[in-house]
């Protein structure tokens, strides 16, 4: 596999909504509408999301995001690599980045929420140094959600 080119890209990049339309999909193949958490890209509020895209020879396949959840703590959201790229490194790339641009705004935690139906995605998560925590802010009534947290 070729090299991974990661860019931090506004929110209304063509190739962030292709793969956040693959991301949703393939959400709801495996949890009700009510429990997918999706990013409102018609609200004011995106603006302040850094969202960040992996190409491999000028494809994009993969992205996610850091979104302010208060004081010195945000959020990783959007987070997703093409099945055909998983378990070429590009997930842990992706994450390093945000990892780094969270420490330069002065964050000191990183929150997330995933589903109990990802296995491969809590694995990654506790492997990179997420531990579990409470459900938080709209995750808190979903019976599939799992939170982890780290600190930067």
């Amino acid at each position: 596999m070729d090299a991974i080119k990661l860019v931090t890209v506004e929110p209304t990049h063509a190739d962030l909504a292709v793969l956040i339309r693959k991301l949703d999909a393939y959400l709801d193949e495996m949890y009700p509408a009510d429990e997918v958490f999706k990013v409102d890209f018609d609200s004011p509020k995106v603006n302040h999301i850094t969202f960040v895209l992996a190409y491999c020879d000028d494809v994009p396949v993969g992205c996610g995001a850091i979104s302010p959840l208060g004081e010195g703590v945000t959020e990783l959201k959007r987070f997703y690599v093409e099945p055909a790229y998983r378990r070429h490194g590009i997930a842990i790339q992706i994450l390093n980045m945000l990892e780094t641009k969270a420490r330069e705004s002065d964050y000191m935690t990183m929150k997330l929420e995933t589903g109990d139906q990802q296995p491969e995605a809590i694995n990654f998560y506790k492997k990179h140094g997420f531990r579990e925590i409470d459900k938080y802010g709209e995750y808190v009534d979903c019976t599939s959600s799992v939170c982890y947290e780290k600190q930067l």
